[in-house]
């Protein structure tokens, strides 16, 4: 018998997690929920019980959904007006969860492009790529170290096997107490990576956690290893977003939880949850309205997490508002976006990932694959450059900072050096979650004391094996099932990618 598969997955190791089971749909009348933080957890666990049944309030600070993958207009000064955002993101194919969230509003999923290309420039010269690499671990890995220019055999052989045994043979959470103890700049010392593979190999996950390997911790480094390289054989490829993110993916999903009966409620902050004594809560927002609902899910970033377990000072207990109160962010990000007369040259690739160029962490030419900026580039002739720098130090001129983007992408595409800029946009933000050495079993999980509170988004502890936006959509969705279950309503089912070393003997080399 085949076994089943999520749409479009290849992987025949994807796990999966069956609902919670229940009633297929709430009983008039129909209980309340309020979730709090219109992002991609948000907006899972809004989209997972309304189709229950189950009333929705959602309430967002900003003007705008999407939280992190947000977009808003922003007038050049060619009179353009184009869409704004925080910066490029990945939709690899191993993110079942947020994939399935997004299927609700195209099942063909017709607004994700394939990048054909994903190469990593090392200052050294280098360049290393994921193309036609096989997809199964561990011939990946291999094929990968045989033909990359930045791995040297003599290096790889005083690899020390012994302390690179979790990377063989990762579980959740049993990673976490093995490693989670360590930063991930000691564990590749341990392990004697090469210094200048380390760099391409490991630094370039590390930073997309937004933190420097020597704040990370180890073990989310060796899930991130697990995820996209020696767990899944989806590959690392991945596709992006052809159209700005508003248009593509929030609007429709906006409308499709109007049509389930959800309110939206957008640039409305939430000040305090509090519990009341018939075992409700009241949510109170900043401009004096308060509704009373059945349950609540707070899909906020980390400060606003903190903020209203301050100010909510009955909530749950005082040692889960203790955790909530010591979540801290990773270092600041910064995201330059360019408008360029001139346009980069066709041979360039898409996206480019860096490592030994200063504070740059990759380049992206977003006319290659966004409809609205392609429209200008051929408009104009030009292009429409993104500028990344992750875990940026907090004391670092933000003025110098942006300088020293321009000027390293200036030497990666010359054809940039004397190109006139028609106009430019900076956004610096600190608001991702930290994933400091030891912090795991500090971090609240998507249940608390109080079972009709629940918690969701990539900051939280997740029992399943994801990250990133994945664990978004995940936490999200396990947060919508925990009160579902509590209704008595069937919750809905999950998927994850293998949640331990994939083959036995890569588990037996590995200890496993």
């Amino acid at each position: 018998m085949t076994r089943p598969l999520p749409p479009g997955a290849r992987d025949r190791r994807a796990v999966k997690w069956p609902a919670p089971p229940g009633l297929p749909h709430a009983q008039a009348p129909a209980p309340r929920a309020a979730v709090v933080g219109g992002g991609i957890a948000g907006l899972a666990a809004a989209t997972a019980l309304a189709e229950r049944g189950v009333t929705v309030d959602l309430y967002e600070r900003n003007p705008q959904l999407g939280g992190r993958l947000a977009g808003w207009p922003t007038v050049l000064a060619d009179g353009t007006t184009a869409t704004m955002n925080r910066g490029f993101h990945a939709f690899f194919r191993q993110y079942y969860n947020l994939r399935a969230l997004l299927r609700r509003i195209d099942p063909g999923l017709g607004f994700l492009t394939a990048l054909p290309e994903y190469p990593l420039h090392s200052g050294t010269g280098h360049t290393d790529s994921f193309l036609r690499l096989p997809r199964t671990p561990p011939w990946n890995a291999l094929a990968f170290a045989l033909r990359s220019p930045t791995f040297r055999l003599r290096d790889l052989v005083r690899i020390d096997a012994r302390a690179a045994r979790p990377l063989g043979n990762v579980s959740v959470p049993a990673v976490y107490d093995t490693l989670d103890h360590v930063s991930a700049a000691d564990f590749l010392t341990a392990v004697n990576f090469p210094g200048s593979a380390r760099h391409l190999a490991f630094e370039v996950f590390s930073r997309s956690f937004f933190s420097a390997p020597d704040t990370l911790s180890a073990a989310e480094l060796a899930l991130m290893f697990h995820i996209y390289f020696l767990g899944s054989s989806e590959g690392l490829l991945f596709d992006v977003a052809n159209r700005p993110f508003p248009e593509a993916l929030w609007h429709p999903l906006a409308g499709r939880l109007a049509a389930l009966g959800a309110r939206i409620q957008l640039a409305t902050a939430v000040e305090r949850v509090l519990p009341r004594a018939d075992g409700r809560f009241d949510v109170s927002t900043a401009d004096g309205a308060t509704a009373t609902v059945d349950a609540v899910v707070l899909a906020t970033d980390t400060a606003g997490l903190r903020t209203l377990a301050q100010r909510s000072d009955r909530l749950a207990d005082p040692a889960w508002r203790a955790a909530a109160a010591g979540l801290r962010q990773a270092p600041p990000f910064l995201v330059s976006r360019y408008w360029t007369a001139t346009a980069v040259r066709p041979d360039r690739p898409g996206f480019l990932g860096t490592s030994g160029h200063g504070p740059l962490d990759n380049v992206s030419v977003v006319n290659r694959w966004e409809d609205e900026a392609a429209g200008w580039a051929a408009r104009t002739g030009g292009s429409v450059v993104e500028l990344h720098a992750y875990a940026v130090p907090p004391t670092a001129d933000r003025a110098a900072t942006e300088r020293e983007l321009l000027a390293r992408v200036r030497t990666l595409y010359p054809e940039l050096a004397a190109a006139r800029i028609v106009d430019t946009r900076h956004l610096w933000q600190r608001d991702c979650p930290h994933f400091a050495v030891g912090g795991y079993h500090r971090r609240p999980g998507v249940r608390t004391p109080h079972p009709r509170l629940v918690l969701a988004g990539d900051g939280v502890r997740c029992p399943l094996p994801a990250a990133l936006m994945e664990r978004a959509a995940t936490t999200g969705f396990l947060a919508a099932n925990a009160l579902l279950t509590t209704f008595g309503i069937r919750g809905h089912d999950l998927w994850s990618v293998p949640i331990r070393g994939r083959t036995r003997p890569l588990r037996g080399l590995c200890g496993g």
